[in-house]
């Protein structure tokens, strides 16, 4: 069973600290000491609750992963082995493991965390609260994804609001939820950050402040930039449960 789950924003060593400091202030948390042989992780502590954000300096590049925490990472990792992933890189407490589509995650130990942070709330009040990856698949691997994902974490699956979404959705009392989405091309299988927000371009406006630019509008969402190159979206879901408006 999976405990707790980690968003992990990873971006580029040099952009570092405008990736931390940006993310910080958009989650109201603040950051940690930065730790690891080479100063490459960092942790976001929120307020009354435990952490389920965290930073990482890469070679280049960057992007998002999963940190799944289990009392027992070697079974996680076994089971994930049987459906399909295999092992990049393994140490004596957490396994990093990428999925039948390319996805990389994390099996790790669970350090009983259970207080999910609450929603955080711009200047203008409105809400918003980092609780979603979503994993961009092309169509030949996405099939494999939704089913690996839906297999690998026991969670309620279903398809979206849209026929290129498929929802994994956590229990309630878990911080961040999985969503696939299908592209229209073939490309390697990445990940971005979703924030749920109670009104989209108030907490654009705030982000905007805070170094975000604007990318493109979806249907229900908003593409933005963070201050290290990194995509992500503001989505009109409720801040307190996920869902979207009326569900």
């Amino acid at each position: 069973m999976i405990r707790w789950t980690y968003a992990f924003i990873d971006r580029p060593a040099g952009l570092f600290t405008e990736a931390a400091s940006f993310w910080a202030r958009a989650t109201g948390t603040h950051l940690t000491a930065r730790r690891g042989a080479d100063a490459e992780f960092a942790t976001l502590l929120p307020i009354g609750a435990d952490p389920c954000l965290k930073v990482q300096a890469v070679g280049d590049g960057g992007g998002v992963h999963l940190d799944l925490a289990v009392e027992d990472p070697v079974a996680l990792t076994r089971r994930a082995h049987e459906l399909g992933a295999e092992t990049i890189a393994a140490t004596g407490t957490y396994t990093v493991l990428r999925s039948p589509g390319g996805m990389v995650f994390c099996a790790v130990p669970w350090h009983d965390e259970f207080r999910r942070p609450i929603a955080q709330a711009a200047p203008d009040g409105a809400l918003s609260r980092l609780d979603q990856v979503c994993i961009d698949a092309g169509p030949a691997v996405y099939d494999a994804e939704v089913a690996f994902w839906g297999e690998l974490t026991g969670w309620g699956a279903y398809p979206g609001s849209r026929p290129e979404f498929h929802v994994v959705e956590q229990p309630a009392e878990l911080p961040i939820r999985i969503l696939l989405q299908r592209l229209r091309e073939e490309r390697p299988t990445s990940a971005h950050l979703d924030l749920a927000c109670s009104e989209i371009e108030g907490v654009r406006s705030w982000h905007e402040k805070l170094g975000a630019t604007h990318v493109a509008d979806g249907a229900r969402w908003v593409v933005m930039r963070d201050p290290a190159g990194g995509v992500y979206c503001l989505t009109a879901r409720d801040p307190q449960t996920g869902g979207l408006p009326g569900r």
